[in-house]
């Protein structure tokens, strides 16, 4: 039993902490990995904001490279963010505008496919978002939906049934492995190693697609909740641009807060309840301190469950039949 409050996460000596993960890194990256440095994809969010920093901490700026990787669907705010971050902390960048290679992979048309089986009018001009039910209004069935914006700006939204549902997510994580392909790319000419931007939060949950963000050498964050990782990030200097920018996928082509797309509550109160389901903190303790109702944080506990659950595939590497000693043990 541990008295839960909501200052749990609070970072007491964020110095030592980023020098701690800056040695880590160097000694992961040089020695077990044998690299010169690192390389960032950088969305305009606060994790790969963060990775960037310790990054710098650890290399200095002349051994980062951050990549920024526009395709059809990010907002202008992510490249904008991101210039602002490389200029701050001083490495150098590369821009790769992906949507070329997302066009003739099919991802935008296969899409467009998925979302027609629900609104047939659905095309050119127009923009669309998956979102989930919110978790505080009752039992949910995490079925999503999507919401469809025309033109005009009128919205729509519907449940999608099973196949387009998995077409739409297969097209879109495209996306996701083609950031991490060109991040590769860049990591072998240099001799550097991929850095995974993942906060505990997204790690834990499964927040992450197979082959594409899941993949990386190092995951400098993995361990951090996202209310630390937004508190390292300041104190190491991060923009405030993107300190007080909310938690967005840039996956979509309507804004999409992580939040209706995947968790079940805002990041702040869903740190909290992962850290209490960490720490066996009953659910009605964890309600007084968040505000809610002891059966609400039980709903957050069994999604939370349930989504370690479902997600565990994503962390296994490829399965062998049969050991093979000679490698790795």
């Amino acid at each position: 039993m541990t008295t839960f409050t909501r200052d749990v996460l609070t970072l007491t000596n964020p110095d030592a902490l980023a020098d701690s993960i800056a040695a880590s890194l160097r000694e992961l990256v040089m020695g077990t990995l044998r690299r010169r440095g690192l390389v960032v994809g950088i969305s305009g969010g606060i994790d790969s904001a963060l990775c960037t920093a310790l990054a710098v901490r650890a290399f200095g700026p002349q051994k980062v490279v951050g990549l920024f990787m526009p395709e059809s669907a990010s907002s202008s705010e992510s490249l904008t963010y991101g210039k602002l971050l490389a200029e701050r902390f001083g490495i150098a960048t590369v821009t790769e505008d992906l949507a070329p290679a997302l066009h003739a992979l099919g991802c935008y048309t296969r899409q467009d496919e998925a979302i027609r089986k629900v609104f047939p009018q659905y095309g050119a001009g127009w923009k669309s978002k998956l979102v989930i039910p919110s978790i505080l209004e009752g039992e949910r069935l995490n079925i999503s939906r999507v919401v469809v914006e025309s033109p005009e700006g009128e919205q729509q939204s519907a449940p999608l049934p099973l196949d387009a549902y998995l077409q739409l997510v297969a097209a879109t994580n495209f996306k996701q492995r083609l950031r991490t392909t060109m991040e590769y790319f860049h990591a072998d000419r240099l001799n550097y190693a991929v850095c995974g931007t993942p906060n505990r939060l997204e790690y834990d949950q499964g927040f992450f697609v197979k082959g594409g963000d899941g993949l990386a050498d190092v995951k400098p964050i993995a361990h951090l909740y996202k209310t630390q990782v937004y508190a390292l990030a300041r104190h190491l200097g991060v923009p405030d641009e993107i300190c007080n920018r909310a938690p967005t996928t840039d996956t979509f082509s309507l804004p999409q807060g992580q939040d209706e797309f995947y968790y079940a509550l805002p990041y702040g109160e869903m740190d909290l309840c992962l850290w209490a389901r960490n720490h066996d903190v009953p659910a009605d303790e964890a309600a007084r301190a968040l505000g809610l109702t002891a059966d609400q944080v039980t709903r957050v506990y069994k999604d939370i469950d349930a989504k370690r659950r479902a997600t565990r595939p994503l962390h296994l590497t490829g399965l062998l039949i049969e050991k093979v000693p000679e490698v790795l043990g």
